[in-house]
């Protein structure tokens, strides 16, 4: 028998992803996946799943699920309170779940988005070889909603055997490494300098396409559109406000503003954990390129 769970409440926004599916921006078809992926990594790890099983990515908490049989679990990401069953659980650790349990989580501490792995992943069916939602081109299951139930599969790896993960803590104000962009020439001399000497806050209107940033304006030295062309996550994109935009996993696959910086990938799922209001700065990588 295949266990299941069922989506009590999503609360803000609930997805299933996993790390997506890479190699059709050919064919206009984005990477998308988890936002925080080292965050999915971490929850399929803890509860002996390969990597990119399927998870359930909470955003701001509030989901709540019932499961079905018994499972083994693990919540990773953003950080706050859990309950199964009725008492507290904590994150980055395996926790065995009983037959009919709920777990609830409240709204996090720290960060905004959530990963709960469960132990033979989530068997949503794939497409294009992904079992995530990408919210830009629509492909996936459809974000949760009460009354979803989810199949648990059977891609597993050997149990695991630590009993806590040592995770460093979430950042308050994230510092983003970035390298310049293939379109600096579109900007005044000074724009690279104002973009790493600021500090930029997160909008209310950001999703999982894109960090929509508050704070100093980038200025252009050349006016006219830019011809779209291909768009990569972390890729910093500025509008004819000024105010950059950073691409997260459901980013376009091609932009027609011009890209003045590129945030490092490693750095991405921190960015993925800033809501909105928080604000975070750049700083020249040392990373190659």
């Amino acid at each position: 028998m295949t266990a299941k769970l069922e989506v009590l409440t999503p609360g803000l926004f609930a997805t299933v992803q996993d790390l997506g599916r890479p190699g059709y921006t050919a064919l206009g078809v984005g990477r998308s996946g988890a936002a925080d992926r080292d965050a999915l990594r971490l929850a399929n790890r803890l509860v002996g799943n390969p990597e990119g099983n399927a998870a359930v990515e909470a955003t701001f908490g509030g989901l709540a699920v019932r499961f079905d049989g018994p499972v083994l679990i693990a919540l990773t990401g953003a950080v706050g309170p859990a309950r199964l069953g009725g008492r507290a659980i904590g994150p980055n650790a395996p926790v065995f779940v009983g037959a009919g349990e709920e777990l609830r989580l409240g709204v996090p501490d720290r960060g905004l988005r959530t990963y709960l792995a469960v132990r033979g992943g989530i068997e949503v069916p794939p497409v294009l070889g992904g079992r995530g939602t990408d919210t830009l081109s629509g492909l996936g299951p459809a974000p949760l909603a009460a009354g979803t139930t989810l199949p648990v599969g059977h891609r597993v790896l050997a149990w695991p055997v630590v009993d806590q993960a040592p995770c460093a803590a979430i950042q308050d104000e994230p510092v983003l490494r970035l390298v310049p962009g293939p379109r600096l020439d579109f900007f005044t001399e000074d724009a690279l300098g104002t973009l790493l000497s600021g500090r930029y806050a997160v909008s209310a209107q950001s999703n999982r396409v894109g960090l929509r940033l508050d704070g100093p304006v980038l200025r252009r030295a050349k006016s006219g559109e830019v011809p779209s062309e291909p768009a990569a996550p972390g890729a910093v994109q500025v509008p004819p406000s000024g105010q950059p935009i950073l691409f997260l996993a459901d980013h376009p696959v091609t932009g027609g503003y011009p890209v003045v910086a590129v945030v490092a990938e490693e750095d991405l799922g921190g960015a993925a954990q800033a809501r909105p209001g928080t604000r975070l700065r750049f700083v020249r990588s040392r990373l190659p390129g």
